[in-house]
């Protein structure tokens, strides 16, 4: 038998990569909780994608270990630990396998057998060494939460998951009904997001809170009074080049902008799958001399940028699988730090921007409506002036992070009894 823990009661947060520069509202996340007395310890599926990381997760004390992450590279250490949580648990480990079979039946993937013994190695080689872990908790409701479900059924522990965007809309229904079912709780940034979870899982007690992500406030700031917009204008845009994001729209709005004579600059942060089709429509489109492409950068850029921002723009849609944003992160700051912001109406981005009031929301996929908005949001000085006042009023009233990590820390105390109740 394991000797009595030392540790206290512990959160096992199981990612699917850690850390990632535009995850950073986990890395976040984790180190307010620690800071609030939650101790938590961090299960990644993946090794980093980047060489740098963001301030917040230098200060995170969560102890880390990596899951082996290929099913056929690393198949012999995960066969290992599966054998052996078997020999030791047979009965537990053919209830389990009979889950997993019924999984696969639905999906014909091999991810099923990887998440299954991901969640054999945890099981046995993690967490038989870690009695203080008391409760699982998974980011995304895709991969994660499964290696999370099987690793509970498993261990015994109960776990929790937070959903998303993508892992939302392109996960099989039923495999998500089930996780809900088998969930102590689960949590989403977005009232969207929660009508959709509910109407999959309509049956079940099992409670679905939404808890916006949030920003640090102190850090995402208009300092200065900014004079009012005048040409050049700065047009701003932060975000992954992929379909969602709807970048190829922006860039048609932008070049309709420039036929009507408007003078501006376009710097775009990010990096992504469709860097090349995005570079390659920057030089055919016209608007190489006045774009700036960035690629990735750590927040200290990224606020420097903002500050010298006049308009912030993201054209997101629904993408052919499905996949869509919830309230991207950088809405929210570009409103804090005073930046109006001009985005579609596509999934819970209206829940961010309120149009005419905290910014505008134009149909998706059209470059008229946007170039339209921007021209509104860069020239009209009465909606400018009411939706950036608006704009940082509605951010402080829901977006503050430090008051949404007390609602996640209540919800996990909540869930781990063995925590007591929530301090500073």
């Amino acid at each position: 038998m394991n000797a009595p823990s030392l540790s206290p009661p512990t959160l096992g947060m199981i990612l699917k990569g850690y850390p990632r520069i535009s995850e950073t509202f986990i890395s976040n996340e984790i180190l307010l909780l620690e800071q609030l007395g939650i101790p938590i310890r961090i299960f990644s599926m993946r090794l980093p994608r980047e060489s740098f990381c963001h301030d917040s997760v230098k200060q995170i004390k969560a102890r880390v270990d990596y899951l082996p992450t290929d099913l056929f590279l690393d198949f012999q250490r995960l066969l290992l630990q599966t054998t052996l949580y078997a020999v030791n648990n047979p009965a537990r480990f053919l209830e389990v396998l009979k889950k997993a079979g019924q999984r696969f039946e639905r999906t014909r993937s091999l991810g099923t057998l990887k998440h299954l013994m991901q969640g054999c190695y945890l099981t046995h080689h993690l967490l038989a060494k870690s009695p203080e872990v008391v409760h699982l908790h998974a980011h995304f409701a895709h991969s994660p939460s499964s290696v999370a479900l099987f690793s509970s059924m498993l261990s015994g522990l109960p776990f929790s998951f937070t959903a998303h965007a993508k892992d939302i809309y392109t996960s099989n229904p039923n495999q998500l009904r089930e996780k809900i079912e088998l969930a102590s709780m689960v949590m989403t940034c977005t009232r969207h997001n929660v009508d959709y979870l509910r109407s999959l899982a309509q049956e079940t007690p099992t409670p679905i809170h939404c808890v916006y992500h949030g920003i640090d406030l102190d850090l995402f700031t208009a300092t200065v009074k900014k004079a009012p917009p005048a040409p050049p204008y700065k047009i701003l845009t932060i975000a992954r080049l992929t379909e969602k994001k709807g970048i190829p729209h922006i860039l048609e709005a932008l070049q309709l902008l420039k036929k009507k004579g408007i003078s501006f600059t376009f710097t775009l942060i990010g990096d992504g799958d469709d860097k090349e089709q995005v570079i390659q429509q920057i030089c055919a489109s016209g608007l190489r001399k006045q774009t700036r492409w960035l690629g990735t950068m750590p927040h200290a850029n990224v606020i420097e940028e903002l500050k010298a921002a006049d308009a912030f723009v993201l054209g997101c849609k629904i993408a052919k699988n499905g996949d869509r944003d919830g309230i991207p992160n950088v809405l929210v700051e570009s409103l804090a730090m005073g930046v109006p912001a001009v985005g579609t109406n596509i999934s819970a981005l209206p829940e961010i921007l309120i149009t005419e009031q905290t910014g505008l929301a134009v149909p998706a996929k059209s470059s008229t409506a946007l170039a339209d908005a921007l021209l509104r949001i860069l020239q009209d000085t009465q909606l400018r002036s009411r939706v950036t006042r608006e704009g940082k009023k509605h951010v402080q009233g829901h977006f503050d992070n430090k008051a949404l990590i007390r609602q996640l820390a209540a919800l996990y105390r909540e869930a781990m009894p063995q925590l007591g109740s929530v301090t500073k």
